[in-house]
């Protein structure tokens, strides 16, 4: 599907685009920052933003909620957070908004933008958003809410128990499996049997669509009606997107034992970004001179937040006492 079969406007575009550089930038610097044991631990959604950015633009960024997983850097940019938030986060200093240096980096959280946290055990988040929905039905507020996790994560009961419950209820959710084909370091193969994750949703009597991960026409569509159709009270949808994580599971992971660089290397060369800004460039959204432009603005916002980061303060010693116990009943 093309960009304009999707009704996607060029200022909307450009800002899809601009988040997309910017979570790509921001992810490689800290992979950087990792390296040079400047951060303890990072994880990674590169070759995976076309599917969260395509996603994420569908919803309403004023009023809607995200439950994202840990690899939804771009997700969590698009609904406000910035490069700032970010490296206060993967710094663990006191101003980080997520919990104030206490979660591990990539646990997203920022009540100013219904972004609501997540725990380390994954896909806990989607009986959470079946509880926001319910909450929103109940209230009669016309939201939707995106909850994600990956592949691996989606045979957790909890994945069951939040689409099942949204189901019954005709909640305004949509629930995304973001499929890049490798569980930590067990393959798609060895993770289910089934040829479509999407079609788990058969059980749940709910819509189950599978899209191309590369293509963002086609899946700001797919979210676009799934998003719609929460809206409309019609309940939840449950999407599948397809693509490759192009780095190991993590920065403490060492993929060479799982997968051979030659496959790396073949999925890099259908890089996700490459392919968003091609279209861009072809369909005269974009000049070279303009995304000069915008990789400038951009290294610049990085450059800042992360000296500003690096300087900032850690959290005083005495703080790892706070919200342990209720501070009233304990004063």
């Amino acid at each position: 599907m093309t960009l304009k079969e999707a009704g996607l406007t060029e200022d909307k575009l450009i800002k899809m685009y601009e988040t997309m550089l910017m979570a790509r930038r921001l992810d490689e610097r800290m992979w950087l920052l990792n390296r040079s044991g400047k951060i303890p631990f990072t994880i990674s959604g590169q070759g995976q933003e076309t599917a969260q950015i395509g996603a994420a633009f569908a919803f309403d960024l004023d009023k809607d909620y995200a439950l994202p997983y840990y690899r939804d850097l771009a997700v969590v940019l698009a609904f406000g957070m910035t490069a700032k938030d970010i490296m206060l986060s993967a710094f663990a200093k006191a101003e980080d908004p997520n919990s104030g240096g206490r979660q591990m980096p990539a646990h997203f959280g920022q009540k100013s933008n219904r972004i609501v946290t997540q725990s380390s055990p994954v896909t806990t988040q989607f009986p959470h958003a079946a509880g926001i929905g319910l909450a929103a039905k109940m209230a009669g507020d016309d939201i939707a809410i995106y909850a994600s996790t990956g592949e691996g994560s989606s045979n957790q009961g909890d994945f069951h128990e939040g689409i099942n419950f949204a189901s019954v209820h005709k909640l305004p959710v949509v629930f995304v499996i973001h499929n890049n084909q490798y569980a930590i370091s067990v393959p798609a193969s060895k993770q289910y049997a089934a040829e479509k994750l999407s079609d788990r949703a058969l059980g749940y009597g709910i819509p189950g669509e599978r899209v191309d991960g590369s293509n963002l026409g086609e899946v700001y569509a797919a979210f676009k009606r799934a998003a719609d159709r929460a809206r409309n009270g019609e309940g939840p949808t449950l999407i599948e997107t397809v693509s490759y994580r192009f780095t190991p599971h993590s920065s403490d992971d060492d993929d060479s034992s799982y997968r051979s660089r030659e496959e790396v290397d073949e999925a890099k060369g259908k890089d996700p970004l490459k392919i968003f800004q091609a279209e861009l460039l072809e369909e005269g959204y974009l000049t070279e001179e303009k995304i000069a432009e915008i990789e400038k603005s951009i290294a610049k916002e990085v450059n800042e937040a992360t000296d500003y980061a690096e300087s900032a303060a850690y959290a005083e010693p005495e703080s790892s006492l706070l919200y342990v116990y209720d501070e009233e009943a304990n004063s």
